[in-house]
C-alpha cells in the first residue's frame, strides 16, 4: 500500500467524521492527483483547515435531485482504494473510505469540488426560468423581512381577483437549489391562487444560511417556536396577515423536499398561525437533529422518533401529503410517518381509500382520514412511479413532474374545504 495514499485516506475519513466534508473532498482529490499528504498539511488556506471536532461545516444540503446518482455507481476514489492492498488494514481503510465517499456524494457538496471524481452535477440548477406571466392587475412583489432571528427576502403574489383584500394566504417553501421565482413557475401556484383570490408568499432561503439554499429543517435551533428560521417564516406570515386583515382560518403553509420538511416544522411550532399544511416529498417534524440523522431519515432508516404532535391552544392542523412512490431522495416511508403523526385519534375517526389516474396517465392511491365530525383531517396522495418532484408541476420550473395529479390544485382545494 502506498503510505502517502493511505495517510491521505485516513485524513479524509477523519475529516468526514468531523463533518468537514469539503476538506475530505480536497484530501481525496490531492491523493488521486499524486500530491502528498504533507502538501496538504502545510497549507495555510483557512478555507481548507479542519475545524475543531465540535465545529460543523456548512449546513446539510438536501438535494431535490439526488436520485440521479445510481446506487451502483462507483467513484474513482473507491476504485483506487480497492487497489491499495488486500490486508486487514487495507480492508478497513476501504470500508471507511467507501463510507466517506458515500457521505460526500450524498451531501452534494460534491457538485463542485468533488465533480472531477464523479459526475454528480445537478441538472436543472442552472436552468433559466422564464419570466413569470402575471395577469393584468396582479402583482408579484419583492419584499424583505427582518426580526431578531435574521432576515429573508420574499416574493408576494397579490391576485388581480382580490387585489385589496385577498381571501387567504398560502406560504410556499421552496426546495434545495430553488428560489421563489423558480418555485412559483414550477408549481403554478400563482394561477391556482388567482382562481380563488388567494395571496401567495414565497420566502427565499439564502445561500449564506445554507450553501444549497435548503431550509435547515434538521437543526434543533431551526425546529423551535420563536427562534431560528421558523420565527422568520412566521414573521413574514404575520406581516402579510396584518396587511390584509387575514385570520388563521385562511392561512396555509406548504413546501417541497427541505421546504416540505420545514412546512412540517411550521405546522408543529405555529399551529395557531396556520390552519392547514401541505407537505410534498418532505419529512416529519423531529425526525433529525443533525447531519447524520437527517441522512438516515431521508433514506428511510427511521431517523429519530418524531416528537409527539403538540397543538397549541387546542387548534387542529389539517394536513395534505404528496409523495412519489419512486422517490429515491426522500424515502416514501417518511410520508407514512407524517400521516401517522397528523391523523386524529379517538372513537369515530374514519379512513377511506381510493385510487385514480391523472390525465397524463400516472396512477395514484389517495387516503382520506376524517375526524369524528366527519371532516377530512388528513389526505395522502401516493403517486405511482413519481420521483422527487412537484406532482403536476410545469416544466418552466425545476424538479417538477407534469404527468402527476396537480398537487397545487389539490392542496388549495383541501385547504379551502376545511374552512369553518
Amino acid at each position: 500500500m502506498n503510505d502517502d495514499f493511505a495517510t491521505a485516506m485516513r485524513r479524509a475519513v477523519r475529516s468526514t467524521r468531523a463533518l468537514n466534508l469539503a476538506e475530505a473532498t480536497r484530501v481525496i482529490q490531492d491523493a488521486l492527483a499524486g500530491r502528498s499528504a504533507s502538501d496538504t498539511r502545510t497549507s495555510t488556506n483557512p478555507d481548507i483547515t479542519p475545524p475543531p471536532p465540535n465545529q460543523r461545516s456548512t449546513p446539510f444540503p438536501v438535494d431535490p435531485d439526488a436520485e440521479i446518482i445510481e446506487p451502483s455507481a462507483k467513484p474513482e476514489a473507491e476504485e483506487a482504494a480497492e487497489k491499495v492492498g488486500d490486508g486487514a488494514a487495507s480492508r478497513r481503510l476501504r470500508k471507511s473510505l467507501g463510507e466517506t465517499v458515500r457521505i460526500l456524494r450524498e451531501s452534494r457538496l460534491a457538485s463542485g469540488v468533488f465533480g472531477s471524481l464523479h459526475d454528480v452535477g445537478l441538472p436543472g440548477t442552472a436552468k433559466h426560468v422564464r419570466q413569470l406571466v402575471i395577469p393584468e392587475g396582479a402583482q408579484f412583489l419583492a419584499r424583505a423581512f427582518t426580526c431578531p432571528a435574521g432576515s429573508r427576502s420574499y416574493r408576494l403574489y397579490v391576485p388581480a381577483s382580490a387585489p385589496d383584500r385577498p381571501r387567504g394566504l398560502v406560504v410556499m417553501l421552496h426546495g434545495c437549489t430553488q428560489d421563489p421565482e423558480d418555485f412559483a413557475a414550477g408549481t403554478g401556484m400563482n394561477a391556482v391562487a388567482e382562481t380563488h383570490g388567494l395571496a401567495v408568499a414565497y420566502p427565499r432561503q439564502s445561500g449564506a444560511d445554507n450553501a444549497s439554499s435548503c431550509w435547515n429543517w434538521f437543526r434543533p435551533a431551526d425546529q423551535m417556536r420563536d427562534g431560528g428560521e421558523p420565527s422568520i417564516i412566521a414573521g413574514i406570515t404575520k406581516e402579510i396577515m396584518a396587511e390584509f386583515g387575514l385570520d388563521r382560518d385562511r392561512v396555509f403553509v406548504a413546501g417541497l423536499s427541505a421546504g416540505g420538511a420545514m412546512a412540517a416544522v411550521m405546522g408543529e411550532t405555529y399551529p395557531d398561525l396556520y390552519s392547514a399544511a401541505g407537505i410534498h416529498s418532505g419529512l416529519p417534524y423531529g425526525s433529525a437533529n443533525d447531519v447524520m440523522s437527517a441522512f438516515s431519515a431521508m433514506r428511510g432508516d427511521g431517523g429519530l422518533a418524531p416528537r409527539p404532535k403538540r397543538l397549541a391552544n387546542g387548534h387542529r392542523l389539517r394536513t395534505i401529503v404528496f409523495q412519489g412512490g419512486a422517490d429515491r431522495t426522500v424515502h416514501p416511508s417518511n410520508a407514512d410517518r407524517i400521516v401517522a403523526a397528523a391523523a386524529p385519534t379517538g372513537v369515530g375517526c374514519a379512513v377511506r381509500k381510493e385510487s385514480g389516474r391523472s390525465a397524463s396517465g400516472r396512477t395514484y392511491a389517495r387516503t382520506i382520514v376524517a375526524d369524528p365530525a366527519g371532516r377530512p383531517a388528513v389526505e395522502y396522495w401516493l403517486v405511482d412511479g413519481a420521483g422527487h418532484a412537484w406532482s403536476g408541476g410545469h416544466s418552466a420550473g425545476t424538479y417538477t413532474d407534469p404527468h402527476g395529479p396537480d398537487a397545487s390544485c389539490q392542496m388549495v382545494r383541501f385547504f379551502l374545504d376545511g374552512q369553518e
